[in-house]
């Protein structure tokens, strides 16, 4: 069971969400007026799904607020599917999308796939020189100093940690990342990979390396 926060305008997709993700057990608490999240007490959920086309602050606002707040998932609910404005929701900490309208499988499998990654069990770090994944913490530093990064872009840096010098394409991240049940999305591994070697290049720290044409690799 997870506890999920659920953020839409339209209180007809909330019950749906609501009705969808019951069945699995979680524990969904749903918000038909954004601003309301800002006041939530956020430290025992585990993820977020927030609508993007919402009047007073929208989605993108929302989770720009809400981030620093929060270090689990966060999946928008969007009807707008243009490049940029993904590269919108992964540049403000956005882990992934549902493009509405979503059916119950979908939904549940993006569920499940964010959960299983958050709840993996993790017990020890791996250094390669100044650079440190805490396994246990889920956190990235550079010469003892955290590096923000989303649930997604830590997933990408310890895949890749843990298989070092080895190509891997964008399919088997995805793969690693979300399992089969998702349809793998190079565009969005690409942005998540973007996004964590900027935030690692600000600390000082350049470990991935990109392979034109075939992928990325964890530098020795």
């Amino acid at each position: 069971m997870a506890r999920i926060i659920a953020i839409d305008d339209e209180q007809a997709i909330l019950d749906v969400i609501e009705r969808i993700l019951k069945r699995d057990g979680h524990d969904v608490r749903c918000l038909a007026d954004p601003a309301r999240a800002l006041e939530l007490n956020l430290a025992r959920a585990d993820l977020i799904l927030c609508d993007v086309m919402m009047p007073g602050i929208d989605g993108f606002e929302l989770v720009r607020e809400l981030r620093p707040r929060f270090d689990g998932p966060i999946v928008f609910l969007t009807a707008k599917v243009a490049e940029e404005d993904a590269v919108t929701g992964y540049g403000l900490g956005a882990d992934d999308y549902v493009r509405k309208p979503f059916g119950a499988a979908e939904l549940r499998a993006k569920v499940a796939a964010h959960v299983r990654r958050e709840r993996r069990e993790h017990t020890h770090a791996i250094a390669f020189g100044p650079v440190r994944l805490d396994l246990g913490a889920r956190q990235v530093t550079v010469d003892g100093t955290p590096v923000a990064l989303t649930p997604t872009e830590y997933e990408i840096c310890e895949h890749l940690a843990r298989h070092p010098g080895q190509v891997l394409s964008r399919a088997q991240i995805c793969e690693a990342l979300f399992g089969w049940e998702r349809e793998v999305d190079d565009a969005a591994i690409s942005m998540h990979v973007s996004r964590a070697r900027k935030k690692l290049a600000a600390a000082g720290a350049d470990p991935i390396a990109t392979v034109w044409g075939m992928g990325y690799k964890w530098q020795l």
